[in-house]
């Protein structure tokens, strides 16, 4: 079959900008009746970003109770440490104030022993 219609450049040039046209037409129409599911979409999308984000402040909010809690239980133990450590400094200085004592005492009593033993001894020399 031989196309018998002789298709000049203005035919042509016709054909494409009806082409065209129709095309941009279909375009249109496309976006028009598309318009309602788009904004719908568009919204299911927004409510999908700000519960996402919701959930994100959930978390970074535990999140930062957590760390909070852990520093607290931190300076907790941190300062039981140290109470323990004043403690046991303190029961190391009183029980060595009390072996100086008893060593004091204790040389106390020889002296106190060896002055009577000579008291007897000049006693019994007189």
């Amino acid at each position: 079959m031989k196309n018998t219609r002789d298709n000049q450049l203005s035919d042509r040039r016709t054909a494409s900008a009806d082409a065209k046209s129709a095309l941009l037409k279909a375009y249109h129409a496309a976006q028009v009746t598309a318009a309602p599911a788009r904004a719908a979409r568009q919204a299911e999308r927004t409510l999908i970003a700000a519960a996402r984000e919701e959930r994100r402040l959930e978390r970074e909010r535990v999140r930062l109770e957590e760390r909070m809690r852990f520093e607290a239980e931190a300076a907790e133990q941190q300062a039981a440490a140290q109470a323990a450590a004043l403690a046991e400094t303190l029961a190391r200085e009183s029980a060595e104030k009390a072996r100086v004592a008893r060593v004091i005492e204790d040389e106390a009593a020889r002296k106190a022993a060896r002055d009577l033993r000579y008291a007897n001894r000049k006693a019994r020399q007189a």
